[in-house]
């Protein structure tokens, strides 16, 4: 069923987020962000804005053979219902980086913890926590 589902997303996805790939896979797919990414966003950035839509990141950036990669691995236990959920989410994603890149360059909103600065927290790091 995995396949299935895969293959299904894949399919419903491939004409708004370049597909590497163009061929049957099995229970995973990678998808590109190269397309967004004209526009200003960056496959991170469709990651973080998932999250506003209450949904965990999938892996990003790997394969590294594929720029911008996206893969997507949907479950065997996931009702056809959730499938085309989450595929709303992410044509709604690739539309709002057409529209309002900003949008997604500031993802995510939604969540108690805001968007990290990184390269601060790489340069400054905190590796224990104090009482204040």
């Amino acid at each position: 069923t995995a396949v299935l589902h895969a293959n299904y997303m894949m399919n419903k996805l491939k004409d708004v987020y370049h597909l590497p790939y163009d061929r049957t896979c099995m229970h995973e797919f990678v998808l590109s962000g190269v397309w967004q990414k004209e526009q200003g966003a960056r496959t991170l950035d469709i990651a973080k804005r998932l999250l506003d839509y209450g949904y965990h990141a999938p892996t990003v950036y790997f394969p590294m053979v594929v720029d911008e990669a996206i893969m997507i691995e949907p479950t065997e236990t996931e009702p056809k219902s959730t499938l085309d959920e989450f595929i709303d989410v992410m044509r709604r994603i690739a539309e709002e980086a057409k529209e309002d890149p900003k949008l997604l360059l500031e993802a995510p909103h939604n969540t108690p913890i805001k968007r990290l600065d990184e390269s601060r927290a790489a340069r400054h790091p905190v590796l224990r926590w104090e009482k204040a």
